[in-house]
Formats: C-alpha cells, structure tokens, sequence
C-alpha cells in the first residue's frame, strides 16, 4: 500500500525524526517470469509501466535498468515541457503530454514542482517570423497556445537579453510566447511514477542489464538474457533512448534511427532574473534559471553519430558564443558542469512507437527532446502493448511510415532552423 505524502503525515513522521517512513519503493527477488518486461527506467519505460497498471490492470510487469533508477536521459536534459510543434500529427500529442504533466503532482501524490513559465522563442530574422506565424495558425487548431509578441516586449519580459540590438548581425525583430510551456524536476517525476508502479505491484529491478533479446522457435520475442539470468514473458517493451538499436540487433533487428549526442551546460547558481524559458532559434541555443539559480543552457547536438557523453569543444564554443551575442553580461558567469545525452533519430525528427517484425517486441524510439514526451509516451505504448494497436495519438509514428515514405518532417525540435 502507497503511503501518503501531506502536511500531516511529514508533521506525523517528524516527531519520529522521520525514521518511520516506509520505502517509496521495494527492491523484491527477480523472477523468472513476467506477462511483460519494460527494458529502461527512464521516464518513458516508467511511465509505460505506470499506465499499464493504471489503465489495464497489468502489474506482473518488470522495469529492467543496468543503472540506477532515473539515470539515463531523464537526469541529462533541460527539462523543458512544451507543445509548440507544427505538423499535425505532432501537436495532439504534445498537448496531451502537457496537460498530464500539469495533472501529474496531483496524480502520482509526489510532487513535481511543476512551474507553467512560458517559452518566449526570440526572433532574429523575418522568415523565422514568418514560419512561427504558420505555426500559430497550426497550433491554435489544436488549442495549444502560441502568441506573437513584439521587441519591446520581448526585452521586458527578459531583462537580461540587451544583446541583439539594430547594429547587430542578427538583431531582434520579435518573437513568439508559448504560455503552456513549464519546467519540473526530472528525478521527481521518476521516483514519483517508481512509487505508483510499486504500490500497484510492478517491480522496478536496477542493475540488471539486458545483454540480449530472446526469440523462440515461432519468430516470436520470448524474454532477455541479464547477468542475473533469463527473465522469460510473451511481451517486451524497448525504452532505452539512444541504445534502442544496441538491443534489437541482437535479433537481427534493423532500426531506421541514429544515435547521436546532445550536450547541456549549467552555470554557477546566480539570484533570479530570468523567469521563462528561452529560446533562441536563430542563433542555436535555449536557456532556462533552475530552482536552485543556475542557468541551463542547451545547444545543437553533436553533427555526427556518436554514443559519446561528453562535451565536443566546438559544439560548446558554438553554443556559448550565440548565447553571449543575445545575453552578453553572461561572460562573467562560470559554468559548473556538463553532460551529454544519447538521442536516437529517425529519418524525419519525428519518433516511433510500434510493434516490430519481432511479434511481441515494442519499441519507442526516435524521440528528439524526449522528456516532453514521456506522460503520453508512457500512455500510449501502454496502450499498444495492451491492445496490440497503435494509440489514435501514434497512429501516425509507426514504422511502416518509412515503408510508404509517410514521413511527418517535424521542424519543431527547440534549436532547428
């Protein structure tokens, strides 16, 4: 039984000097046998997980990690949640992962800290305006909010930005306010799903690689080998990021993705001045104040395919170089620290999400800036594992688009040009 998180139970455990809180989560024997392995304890294998208790009453369901809960890309990213995407079959989405991001506190009795700031995208050349303005008229379709806003109110809103002026290469000529936009903390939202799977009955195995994906006589997925032994069930479901192709060539698998690497930055804590999310698309870099002060800065990722987490020299320069053209007080500041985060790609930007030509094996992949997406990841491949058919929000990202040359081009990533 999950235990309760108020007021009145922290003031009831603090008398005991909160020695008598029960674990969120258990740490139970591995079996040999499950109706489903989750392979990744990341944000979207969690959330897979946690919808398929919730939503379908499957709970002999084992959550595989070779690390540590919440270690993976879900600890490398900006944390940046937001809807402002352009193609059709990308905005629905969005806007469903937005809004149960917004109930997820709520729901999961864990807080979040869940802060609705707003993305101001800052607009350096009038094609860009132009290309916004098309996506404004997308996105008010679908009830995702997205505002053009002037110069002058672009540098109230953001005091800090006194680059960019009519003398500059690239000056600012407007830009666009995404109200919905919000930021959280990453490794609540992990612990917080790790808890419900818990109290639902899901186990939650860390340290336990999988080494190789296992099909029977029939062609069909039959479990994974681990160093603690072969864990057998009849589905399996890949949340693994940019290693999704590690695992399913292991069956002889071929995968229309690249992995690549994306690197953030974060600078020493400062007092607050910035309170939105900002990005800046022409120049290449977005920018975030956490919490706790410190600016979070991200980029392009790296040009080529990689499995690499550590920073590339030039894509640093790049990315700090743009950011200092637009906010140059920022010189003065020191970085405290760097990581990289492993990105699976398909050929359009968008992701995918389907049953492979392995019956049985499910995979959700391709996700550029997956951390958005991970409540409506998690809804819809437990939907799909379950049912055995793509979610009506997924339809569109299954791999036989790749087949027909059904490719959603998304130009919708926070730095494309």
């Amino acid at each position: 039984m999950k235990q309760s998180y108020s007021a009145l139970s922290l003031l009831r455990h603090g008398i005991n000097r909160h020695t008598t809180w029960a674990p969120a989560w258990r740490s139970p024997p591995l079996k040999d046998r499950y109706d489903v392995i989750v392979i990744g304890a990341g944000g979207h294998g969690l959330a897979t997980a946690y919808y398929l208790a919730k939503e379908y009453g499957l709970t002999n369901v084992a959550v595989l990690e070779r690390g540590w809960l919440g270690g993976g890309n879900i600890a490398r990213n900006t944390i940046t949640i937001r809807s402002n995407y352009m193609r059709d079959a990308s905005i629905p989405f969005y806007v469903k992962s937005v809004a149960l991001y917004e109930e997820m506190t709520r729901e999961l009795n864990f807080n979040t800290m869940h802060s609705k700031r707003s993305m101001i995208d800052v607009i350096q050349n009038y094609p860009m305006m132009r290309d916004r303005r098309r996506r404004q008229h997308i996105m008010d379709i679908y009830g995702s909010t997205y505002e053009q806003i002037s110069e002058a109110e672009i540098r109230s809103r953001i005091p800090a930005l006194t680059g960019g002026g009519p003398d500059a290469r690239l000056p600012v000529v407007g830009g666009y306010v995404h109200t919905d936009a919000a930021v959280n903390r990453h490794d609540a939202v992990a612990w917080g799903y790790a808890r419900a799977i818990d109290s639902m009955g899901g186990e939650i195995h860390q340290q336990t690689p999988v080494t190789q994906l296992l099909r029977g006589p029939d062609g069909r997925i039959k479990g994974v080998e681990t160093p603690r032994g072969i864990i057998r069930a009849p589905k399996v479901a890949i949340a693994v990021s940019g290693h999704t192709t590690t695992l399913t060539e292991t069956v002889g698998l071929k995968l229309p993705l690249r992995s690549m690497n994306l690197t953030a930055f974060v600078s020493e804590p400062v007092k607050p001045l910035i309170d939105v999310i900002v990005n800046c698309p022409d120049a290449g870099f977005y920018l975030s104040q956490s919490d706790k002060g410190e600016l979070v800065l991200g980029g392009a990722p790296d040009p080529g395919q990689s499995f690499r987490r550590d920073i590339k020299q030039n894509v640093f320069e790049d990315t700090v170089a743009a950011m200092l053209s637009l906010f140059p007080a920022f010189k003065r500041l020191k970085l405290m620290r760097q990581w990289g985060g492993h990105l699976d790609i398909a050929h359009d930007a968008s992701p995918i999400q389907d049953e492979t030509d392995v019956p049985g094996l499910f995979i959700t992949a391709g996700w550029w800036g997956g951390y958005k997406a991970i409540p409506a990841g998690g809804l819809t491949l437990a939907h799909l594992v379950a049912k055995g058919r793509p979610h009506p929000l997924m339809e569109p990202f299954t791999i036989s688009r790749f087949r027909h040359l059904d490719y959603v081009m998304e130009t919708g990533t926070t730095t494309a040009r």
